[in-house]
């Protein structure tokens, strides 16, 4: 293969603010427990962004962090892809304040939505971009606040998720084979399962809409657990075929940090448990940015090393699902 056609992870960051929110406090919050709520998603705390942060600014902190673990300047930025599902509104794009924020001033910046599978959706386009010669370098970034999406008296859906961002810089060239091909995939008809279904064009902000409570995230657990396991485990088995690799290939699997119990099932399905890397009980689900978060501190931690295949795999609401694969080079 071209060297330059290579795409590779050259840095990682990422950031939670500072506020953690407990099981124990969500229990003077929502008839829950502590107990009930670790036996079935393994979350013990969740951090909590502060009134005056946006997911730009909780974005930008990730960023920051991973351009000096890359130790490049702003400037040489060509592209940033903001991964998000709570934006900081509508228009402009949250890229768009992260660019201002960082000083980016030479990279052209977008958003996308894919829900939790945002951040690596993001990175699979990256990469495309730069294997095809069209930039040298890319800042994807996955940030939620997703604490001013949640009805915090629906103990189904408010104990589930925190508020975090993550950030990778992708650069053309480097050792080893670098971020491999994608296989992903979605899933339209099943929308109505994980979803926000007021605010938008189809229905736009009234005094029903906001009595209904339709400004929130909607879920129905069980159907989106079966689905999530089935997606993810066949996404992994996709992109290992893919890239000519097989199960026992990998030094490490990081999957969506959105319940303990889908991982601990993906696990078993594919015989990976003593390779699966989880942080789900720190952060509880922080959406698009947590798979950034745990690649981030996987790396940190010692847990990938120079040379180790690394296999990410997410689900989402859309549905979306996918993996990736990639020689860690660093």
């Amino acid at each position: 293969m071209d060297a330059k056609r290579i795409v590779s992870i050259i840095g990682t960051g990422s950031y939670v603010p500072e506020r953690v929110l407990t099981n124990r406090e969500l229990e003077e919050i929502v008839e829950t427990t502590d107990e009930w709520i670790y036996s079935r998603t393994g979350m013990r705390e969740r951090h909590i962004a502060a009134a005056d942060q946006a997911a730009s600014d909780l974005g930008a902190e990730a960023a920051k962090r991973a351009l000096a673990d890359a130790g490049i300047a702003p400037e040489e930025i060509d592209l940033i892809i903001v991964a998000t599902l709570s934006p900081d509104m509508f228009f402009p794009s949250t890229a768009c304040f992260v660019q201002e924020k960082i000083g980016a001033k030479n990279a052209y910046c977008y958003d996308l939505g894919a829900a939790c599978s945002g951040f690596l959706y993001a990175m699979d386009s990256a990469r495309n971009q730069i294997a095809s010669g069209a930039i040298s370098t890319a800042l994807v970034i996955g940030t939620e606040k997703m604490s001013t999406f949640l009805d915090w008296e629906d103990r189904g859906t408010c104990i589930l998720f925190g508020d975090g961002a993550g950030a990778a810089v992708l650069r053309a060239g480097g050792e080893g084979r670098g971020v491999m091909k994608s296989a992903m995939g979605s899933d339209g008809s099943l929308a109505h399962l994980l979803w926000t279904p007021g605010g938008g064009s189809r229905n736009p902000m009234s005094h029903e809409m906001l009595d209904q409570k339709q400004q929130y995230l909607k879920m129905e657990g069980r159907e989106v657990f079966k689905h999530a396991v089935v997606r993810m485990g066949d996404a992994v088995l996709q992109a290992l075929e893919k890239n000519g690799l097989s199960i026992d290939d990998i030094k490490c699997f990081i999957p969506h940090q959105a319940n303990i119990r889908i991982i601990d099932s993906i696990s078993r399905r594919l015989g990976v448990a003593d390779r699966m890397y989880t942080n789900v009980d720190k952060y509880a689900n922080t959406s698009s940015a947590a798979l950034a978060i745990a690649l981030d501190e996987a790396v940190k931690d010692g847990t990938i090393r120079k040379g180790d295949l690394v296999v990410l795999t997410v689900f989402g609401g859309g549905f979306t699902w996918g993996a990736n694969v990639l020689e860690w080079g660093k």
